[in-house]
């Protein structure tokens, strides 16, 4: 594995990287979630893509695809190894999001391109990334309320936001992917909580991914 090679490219991609607001449909009529995991100690890599509509949240789509995974686990180039199959998982949408929102990191990353702003720049989709931990960046202290955020910066520059999305609970690590603004990025997923830690597209894409009960009581109902 030339890593060198990946660190080129990724600068290159991370060069490309719209970090203003550029959506063709604002507010979103539907917004997708993702999430990616590894079966098989690791050998199979799984995304999970879902479309709710927007402002309702209700689950309108889902699919999975499942996929030999195709690169080792390197620490700061984990986009590389989880793309491919996010594009599989794209490719069997019926519904395209207008905006899409990533388990994973968009712009808080050492060279700028986490996931979200890797698969954003490949399928030109506006994306978020919604982490649940920290990867780069330094914050001021976040009271406990919900809602409360801070500034997440690096070497200068603002990479995100950081938001208590529920009490008693871990923050939330929110960076623009492509094509979006932190402020926006951040707008967004507050406007997508519903009481739980994970905004809700990617609590259903999780849900999807893991057959979870909220998940499959979904799949009852239909």
């Amino acid at each position: 594995m030339d890593i060198q090679a990946l660190k080129q490219e990724q600068l290159a991609r991370a060069a490309e990287v719209i970090r203003e607001d550029d959506f063709e449909v604002m507010p979103p009529r539907y917004i997708g979630g993702a999430d990616v995991g590894f079966e098989q100690g690791g050998e199979i890599t799984r995304a999970a893509l879902v479309i709710l509509e927007y402002p309702s949240l209700q689950l309108v789509e889902h699919r999975v695809a499942r996929i030999a995974t195709t690169m080792p686990y390197i620490p700061g180039y984990l986009s590389f190894r989880e793309y491919p199959a996010l594009v599989a998982a794209w490719q069997q949408l019926e519904h395209r999001p207008d905006l899409l929102m990533v388990d994973g990191q968009g712009i808080a990353h050492p060279r700028r391109l986490g996931v979200a702003s890797h698969f954003g720049l490949l399928v030109d989709v506006p994306t978020l990334g919604v982490a649940k931990s920290r990867l780069c960046g330094t914050f001021e202290p976040l009271a406990d309320e919900p809602g409360a955020s801070q500034p997440l910066m690096d070497k200068g520059e603002q990479i995100g936001f950081v938001l208590r999305s529920k009490i008693r609970c871990n923050p939330l690590f929110i960076s623009p992917g492509h094509r979006m603004s932190p402020a926006t990025a951040l707008s967004l997923v507050e406007s997508c909580l519903k009481g739980y830690r994970l905004p809700e597209p990617t609590r259903w894409a999780d849900a999807v991914a893991s057959q979870r009960p909220a998940f499959l009581r979904w799949q009852q109902r239909g």
